[in-house]
């Protein structure tokens, strides 16, 4: 069953990239973007990520925490955070759990194979854990204007 706007966002702990538990619940009170992207270091998710990265004070300063997802390790997300000067988490969702709540673990097509992978797409969640916008059409360079 896919999540909409309205819905309450699914709780969730997984690891962020320094090995520490993270859970959905821990944020309640402030709003938060929840991103699912494919792969660290790869070019749609680098500019993706950066777009937040060089806008993530505005984020701050209207009350939003970043928490980026993919199914890539600790270690990975260490290296992409080091190498970008990201200053949110990414989370570690290598059991797919947090996908599967959310509904982003797909089957995609390239060359005419078909195969299981992220679906790129971002949650915005309010204060009181309900989910408030569902960007499905990501827009790797120019994000943050989707989002606020």
């Amino acid at each position: 069953m896919a999540l909409k706007v309205g819905d309450a966002a699914p709780d969730f702990e997984v690891n962020d990239q320094d090995g520490q538990s993270v859970k959905l619940s821990d944020y309640k009170g402030k709003k938060v973007v929840i991103y699912f992207y494919p792969r660290d270091n790869t070019p749609g998710c680098t500019a993706e990520s950066c777009n937040l990265r060089d806008n993530y004070s505005t984020f701050q300063d209207k009350g939003y925490e970043i928490l980026g997802v993919s199914t890539d390790n600790e270690k990975s997300h260490k290296r992409f955070i080091e190498k970008q000067s990201l200053p949110f988490k990414l989370l570690a969702d290598t059991e797919k759990q947090v996908h599967e709540k959310y509904g982003t673990w797909v089957e995609k097509s390239m060359y005419g194979k078909k195969y299981m992978g992220t679906a790129r797409q971002t949650f915005v969640i309010d204060e009181e854990g309900k989910i408030v916008n569902i960007i499905e059409k990501v827009k790797t360079k120019d994000h943050t204007a989707q989002i606020l």
